[in-house]
C-alpha cells in the first residue's frame, strides 16, 4: 500500500504552507484569503529515508453558502479515504473553534492514525491555547510552525513510523505528462473528471475555479500517464488578484514540465488570440500539442461547419499547422477518449527515432526531385541526413553551403518529413551543417 499523508483542517490554518515545506517546493498557492486551495493537490516528500505522497486539501467548512464549499468538503473526504495518516491542522494562535470540533468528528470516523498539528506556534503566547486541542480527543498535539519548520521533525518521526516500507522516491519519474491548458471556463476540469470518472477537480460555471495545477495518474490502453489540469490562462490585464497571478504562473510551469499540451478552445468563441499565445508557447518550449474544440454539441452546424472552422484555425496557425485539431463535447462525452489517444500518439511521435538508412533513402529522393534553389549562381547539394538525440525530433542535414538554405525550403523539407514519417503534433528541428 502506498504511503500517503493528507493535510486537512478548516480554512487558513496553514495547510498549504506545511505542504510546500514537506515537498520542498512552492507547489501550492498560499494566501491569507480563506478558500484559496480548492482541489486536492499531490506532492512527494521524504523523511529519514522513507518516501511518501502528501495531499493538500481545501479548508473544510460546514453549512456555508459558498458555491465551492460543498465541493471542497467532498474533496477533503476523498483525501482522508485515500490517506494512510491524517494531519489535522489547527491554529495555535486562535485556539479551538467550533469548526475545528465539527471537523474533529469527521476525522474520527476515518479510523486512520490522526495527528493534531497546532500550527503558527511561533511565540510563547501562541502555545497558550495548546491545551484546548486535547478536547478533540485525538491524542497528542504537535506544536509546529509551517513557516519556519520548527517542530516538524518530531511530527514527521511519528508519521513515518506508520509506513512499513521505504516507498517510491518519485512515482511520476519517466511517465508521460499531458497538460490540459486553455482560457478560463472552456471545460478543462470537466474533461479531466469525465476521463477519470471521479471528481478530481472542482467544476463550476465561475471562471477561475481551478487555481493550482492538479496532477492525476491515469491508465489507458495499457499505458500510464499523468494528466495535469491547470488554471485558465487569460490576458495580462485581467490578472488583478495575487491568487490569479500565481495560478497563471503554475499553469505556465505545468506547460514547461509537460511532454504534450492539450489546448482546449470553446467552439462558440472560436480560436482567439490567447489560444494562439498558448500554442506559440508550446511550440517554443518544444512540446507536443493537440487542439481540442470543446462544446461542439452546442454549435448549430451543417456538413461543412467543422471543415470551415478547422481551415480557419489552420490558417491562423500558419507554420504551426502541424498541430492536429479534434472536435469534442465533454458534456456529451463525444470523442474524449479519442482525444487522449491522439495525445498519446503525439507523445510517441515526440520520442520517434527514424533509422538513418531509411531517412536518407526517402529524403534524398525528395531533395533530388526538388533541390534547393541556387543562390548567387551556386548550387547547394545536401549529401546526408541523420537524426540527433533531443527532446523533440532533431535532424542534421550535411551540405556544401548551409548558409544559403532559406526558410521556405526548410519548410518544404519539414513537410516532406511529416508526410513520410508521421510527426503529427510535434515540432521538428532541422540544422544545416557543412559536410
Amino acid at each position: 500500500m502506498a504511503n500517503i499523508v493528507a493535510i486537512v483542517g478548516r480554512p487558513n490554518v496553514g495547510k498549504s504552507t506545511l505542504f510546500n515545506r514537506l515537498v520542498e517546493r512552492r507547489q501550492a498557492i498560499m494566501n491569507n484569503e480563506p478558500g484559496v486551495t480548492r482541489d486536492r493537490h499531490y506532492g512527494y516528500a521524504e523523511w529519514t529515508g522513507k518516501h511518501f505522497t502528501v495531499i493538500d486539501t481545501g479548508g473544510y467548512v460546514e453549512g456555508s453558502e459558498d458555491v465551492f464549499e460543498e465541493a471542497i468538503r467532498r474533496q477533503v473526504k476523498l483525501a482522508v479515504d485515500e490517506a494512510s495518516v491524517v494531519l489535522f491542522m489547527v491554529d495555535a494562535q486562535q485556539g479551538l473553534t467550533g469548526l475545528d470540533e465539527e471537523f474533529g468528528k469527521v476525522v474520527r470516523q476515518s479510523k486512520k492514525p490522526v495527528y493534531v498539528v497546532a500550527n503558527k506556534a511561533d511565540t510563547a503566547d501562541s502555545t497558550y491555547h495548546e491545551g484546548e486541542f486535547y478536547k478533540l480527543g485525538l491524542g497528542e498535539v504537535y506544536s509546529v510552525s509551517s513557516a519556519t519548520g520548527s517542530g516538524t521533525g518530531d511530527l514527521l518521526d511519528e508519521v513515518v513510523s506508520h509506513f512499513p516500507d521505504e516507498g517510491v522516491e518519485n512515482p511520476e519519474e519517466g511517465i508521460p505528462r499531458i497538460a490540459i491548458l486553455g482560457r478560463p471556463n472552456v471545460g478543462k476540469s470537466s474533461f479531466l473528471n469525465t476521463l477519470l470518472g471521479v471528481e478530481r477537480s472542482i467544476v463550476t460555471d465561475i471562471a477561475g475555479t481551478t487555481r493550482d495545477a492538479i496532477n492525476t495518474h491515469y491508465k489507458m490502453f495499457g499505458k500510464d500517464f499523468i494528466l495535469v489540469d491547470t488554471a485558465g490562462l487569460r490576458k495580462k490585464n485581467k490578472e488583478k488578484e495575487d491568487v490569479e497571478f500565481f495560478s497563471v504562473l503554475r499553469s505556465l510551469q505545468a506547460l514547461q514540465d509537460s511532454d504534450v499540451c492539450i489546448i482546449m478552445i470553446d467552439a462558440d468563441r472560436g480560436f482567439e488570440a490567447q489560444d494562439m499565445n498558448i500554442v506559440t508557447l508550446a511550440h517554443r518550449y518544444n512540446k507536443g500539442a493537440v487542439i481540442l474544440v470543446n462544446k461542439w454539441d452546442l454549435v448549430e452546424k451543417d456538413s461543412m461547419t467543422a471543415k470551415r472552422l478547422e481551415d480557419s484555425i489552420k490558417e491562423r496557425l500558419g507554420p504551426l499547422s502541424y498541430i492536429p485539431i479534434m472536435f469534442i463535447s465533454v458534456h456529451k462525452k463525444q470523442r474524449i477518449f479519442q482525444a487522449i489517444e491522439l495525445a498519446v500518439e503525439v507523445y510517441e511521435n515526440l520520442r520517434k527515432k527514424v533509422p538513418t538508412s531509411q531517412l536518407n533513402e526517402v529524403m534524398l529522393r525528395e531533395i533530388e526531385a526538388y533541390p534547393p534553389p541556387a543562390t548567387k549562381g551556386k548550387h547547394i547539394k545536401i549529401k546526408y541526413l541523420t537524426q540527433l538525440p533531443g527532446r523533440v525530433p532533431t535532424f542534421a542535414l550535411f551540405c556544401n553551403l548551409p548558409q544559403y538554405i532559406k526558410a521556405p525550403y526548410e519548410r518544404y523539407l519539414e513537410n516532406k518529413m511529416r508526410s513520410h514519417f508521421n510527426f503529427t503534433g510535434v515540432p521538428l528541428r532541422l540544422y544545416f551543417r557543412k559536410k
